[in-house]
């Protein structure tokens, strides 16, 4: 008889945690396990690389009806003559307007405003894995009836006292928390130290055969540009350090070299940095393209890698240009060294734009360099499927 598994988290939009959810995904046995997905946002860039085999959960009706504007919810709720959540959706806005704070506080907000609206799966399940941190946390502690509980953690995690007072009553109730690299569970365990005993790391799973198939694809560059193409993969957000890149954007066009710097990724930030780019002439040289299901073309294509996160759980974008031997720029962010082998497979440079560019411009007029870096990365292991075994073994 096959084990059911239920796997929760926020969308399947493209960044770390979705990507290495659908790599996990792609690599599971299904004649041995029934696997459910559960999302609190449906759609996303990555949902047809869900295998066939998983089924995708019908919408909780609270995330319908979040979906519906102000008039529609009112609407909704006089037709129904049930007013919680239109309680419940009114006072969460009020009190991210009150309150100001990173993500975790909003999670906080959020599940404290909503969850009694929130309805319970109605399926008992041998094993439920929350897979990022957050309200799939909240959701699966108390929402989902299973044998055994996991939650990942997939950043370096560290909270505040009222947020880890807050928390700890969901971490309470898993297994097993698992994190996605050395130093995600250090920082994980600064805040948690009472979870040592059930904490354990798998790594983000790269597949290289899946990603160096993708890689071939036609959706790359659309334009006729022949010169430096620097790419940045990442949420526009405070952690992935746009204000880092931007700022050694400029420097490089004031250095006069001939680049364009482009990002793959959406986010709160992005009306600001526009702006940013408008306001110093770097209309044709800091260009957004949003996001895309299978970034890896775009990947292979560019010349230079570049990530300026202030931390990362591991940094799958990195590992992902590595996989593709293409040189990579990073800060020194926590577990940076999980996989950077600095002036070996790139470098790893201070968290501010000075050091960037410099990092940058070694790169550009260092040829010997550049070619020690990306016939070292020809050389390294190509991704980390085998990391998939762990996870059997959790789940056994």
């Amino acid at each position: 008889m096959k084990k059911t598994i239920l796997f929760v988290i926020d969308s399947l939009e493209c960044a770390g945690a979705e990507k290495s959810l659908v790599s996990l995904l792609s690599l599971l046995d299904y004649s041995k396990y029934e696997v459910d997905l559960m999302l609190f946002a449906h759609g996303g860039v990555l949902k047809d690389l869900v295998p066939e085999e998983v089924t995708t959960l019908e919408p909780l009706e609270y995330s319908k009806f979040t979906g519906l504007n102000l008039k529609e919810a009112i609407t909704h709720s006089i037709r129904k003559f049930d007013f919680k959540m239109l309680f419940s959706r009114v006072k969460y806005s009020f009190a991210i307007r009150t309150e100001k704070g990173g993500n975790t506080l909003k999670a906080r907000l959020f599940w404290q405003c909503n969850s009694k609206v929130i309805e319970k799966i109605d399926k008992n399940y041998d094993i439920a894995i929350s897979y990022s941190q957050g309200i799939p946390t909240f959701f699966v502690s108390e929402k989902v009836t299973a044998n055994k509980k996991f939650a990942w953690v997939n950043t370096t995690y560290k909270l505040a006292p009222k947020e880890k007072e807050y928390q700890k009553l969901f971490y309470d109730k898993m297994n097993k928390i698992i994190t996605v690299s050395n130093s995600a569970k250090e920082a994980f365990l600064e805040t948690f130290p009472n979870y040592n005993e059930k904490t354990k790391v798998i790594y983000d799973i790269n597949n290289y055969e899946l990603i160096s198939n993708l890689a071939d694809a036609d959706n790359t560059f659309d334009d006729d540009f022949d010169g430096l193409r620097i790419l940045t993969i990442g949420r526009l957000a405070n952690g992935k350090g746009y204000d880092i890149a931007l700022s050694a954007c400029k420097k490089l066009k004031e250095q006069g070299v001939n680049f364009r710097w482009y990002v793959l990724g959406e986010g709160p930030l992005k009306k600001e940095i526009l702006e940013y780019v408008k306001e110093n002439g770097l209309t044709k040289h800091f260009i957004l393209l949003g996001i895309t299901a299978n970034p890896y073309p775009i990947i292979k294509k560019c010349d230079i890698y570049v990530q300026t996160s202030r931390f990362e759980g591991f940094g799958l974008a990195i590992a992902e240009a590595r996989m593709l031997n293409i040189p990579v720029v990073t800060t020194r962010f926590d577990s940076v060294y999980n996989q950077m082998i600095d002036e070996k497979n790139g470098l790893v440079v201070d968290m501010n734009a000075d050091a960037v560019c410099n990092g940058i411009m070694r790169l550009i007029k260092n040829s010997e360099l550049t070619q020690s870096i990306i016939s070292y990365l020809k050389t390294e292991k190509k991704g980390n499927v085998e990391e998939i075994e762990k996870v059997y073994e959790l789940i056994r």
